[in-house]
């Protein structure tokens, strides 16, 4: 579990820090949550799901077919996928909110990343403000935080419509089947049932885009199964739970009759 401190000249000031030189930190972490603004990136990488964060939804990163296992990372720490999570790429800095909203940029102390080596990196300057790469660290996390805003909004939009289901998947090893529980996907059904109004309305919002790429992501499971070694996927009924006509103007509705 991450160590959070908040950055401060009283305690860092004298303190280096160095950055990851591998990504095994998130060898255990199965799923990863994304914002918006990742999400075309990340839909060509992994499968994007729906996870519940609270009474709400995000969308995040489907990394691993077991809670506690990310097949894309390798044993000698590399990274294997296509897209790298910004959650990921802001590590070891972290945002963390008071009780009154301020945010505060903080260090994983956990993370074997302080280091008393004069090469190391500094948190602040000889005159007292932060260090460049703190100060990049701190612009990288309120731009992810401020967007992590609008996803959820977008997500309660789709959860206000019923257009965020269960996900099932069965992975079947050798002799036995095992579910895989907790991820939600894009009710298409519902979706395909908007009126004008209404899908008009989800733009607004911001939310066909997540939508969108969410569905788009789904094939990217079978990409997910073959890394895990896993040679089946079950009960996922490509030809209509992942039904992909829309690509030629099917199943999502996105032509003009929708956009106009």
């Amino acid at each position: 579990m991450p160590t959070l401190t908040p950055i401060t000249k009283s305690r860092h000031a004298a303190m280096r820090w160095r950055r990851p030189d591998s990504y095994a930190f998130t060898a255990g972490t199965a799923v990863i949550p994304l914002v918006g603004a990742e999400l075309a990136q990340a839909a060509l990488a992994c499968p994007i799901a729906f996870i519940e964060h609270g009474d709400v939804f995000v969308p995040a990163a489907v990394l691993g077919l077991e809670p506690n296992r990310n097949i894309f990372v390798a044993a000698d720490g590399r990274w294997l996928g296509a897209y790298v999570p910004a959650a990921v790429r802001g590590f070891p800095f972290m945002l963390a909110a008071t009780e009154k909203g301020q945010q505060l940029l903080c260090f994983d102390e956990a993370s074997g990343l302080l280091t008393d080596a004069k090469n190391g990196e500094r948190f602040f300057e000889d005159d007292g403000t932060p260090s460049p790469a703190v100060r990049q660290a701190l612009d990288f996390l309120t731009k992810v935080e401020q967007n992590r805003t609008v996803t959820v909004a977008a997500c309660a939009a789709l959860q206000a419509r019923n257009l965020i289901e269960p996900w099932p998947i069965t992975v079947r090893t050798g002799g036995s089947e095992r579910k895989i529980e907790g991820l939600f996907r894009v009710n298409e059904a519902a979706f395909n049932a908007l009126d004008d109004a209404a899908f008009l309305a989800m733009r607004t919002t911001g939310a066909l885009p997540l939508a969108f790429a969410q569905v788009m992501s789904m094939p990217q499971l079978r990409l997910l199964v073959e890394r895990a070694g896993a040679p089946r996927v079950q009960k996922m009924q490509w030809g209509q739970d992942l039904d992909l006509s829309w690509i030629e103007g099917g199943t999502l509705k996105i032509g003009p009759d929708k956009l106009h």
